[in-house]
């Protein structure tokens, strides 16, 4: 009887980590509703040369850390043609402040976008902040880098490695990035049911 359940257990986790995406694999398409009530979906981005995907939300406190943070990755790199998409996966029953309308009072310049549909589950991303970084191979968007945006998730001022910016620099540079995963440190996602 051990043996059968202790089997389950590992078909089941097996195929939980098969399930999502890894270094090299096409990103997902989505499509889901901004804040400003238009829909935006990944294939609105091809003539970019990348995007950072990250999943974030309201009411966790990492993700409260990383807003100016992921405010100021947007300000740099869409110049640089990788723009921010933000995506909110949380069930804003569960937590008021992460519903649509407290998205809308955040007033980001990028994308951000309510996962009513679990794309996080298509991704892969477990935490907020949890970035994927996805580089456009003109066969699709390919992931690059997965994980967190840097090495300090309570305090800007004591960044040293700056994961995501280092993986971006290496995507443009025709290299790959390294390391390519770092672990997300953030809230665990409370998805809607």
């Amino acid at each position: 009887m051990q043996k059968v359940f202790l089997f389950a257990v590992l078909f089941i986790g097996v195929n939980i980590i098969q399930a999502q995406l890894k270094v090299g694999d096409i990103a997902p398409d989505f499509k889901l509703t901004n804040t400003d009530y238009q829909k935006v979906a990944l294939s609105d981005y091809n003539d970019q040369e990348g995007v950072i995907v990250v999943f974030t939300c309201n009411h966790c406190p990492y993700a409260k850390f990383y807003e100016e943070r992921i405010n100021l990755l947007h300000k740099t790199y869409a110049p640089q043609k990788f723009p921010v998409v933000a995506i909110n996966p949380n069930d804003s029953v569960k937590y008021a402040t992460d519903g649509f309308s407290h998205m809308v009072k955040k007033g980001y310049k990028f994308p951000y976008l309510l996962d009513n549909e679990g794309v996080y589950k298509a991704y892969g991303a477990t935490k907020t902040p949890h970035v994927f970084l996805l580089n456009n191979t003109g066969k699709g968007f390919e992931i690059a880098y997965i994980g967190a945006i840097d090495d300090s998730p309570q305090e800007a001022s004591q960044v040293q490695v700056k994961y995501l910016e280092d993986a971006i620099s290496s995507v443009k540079a025709g290299k790959a990035a390294q390391p390519a995963i770092t672990k997300a440190i953030g809230c665990s996602i409370k998805p809607f049911q």
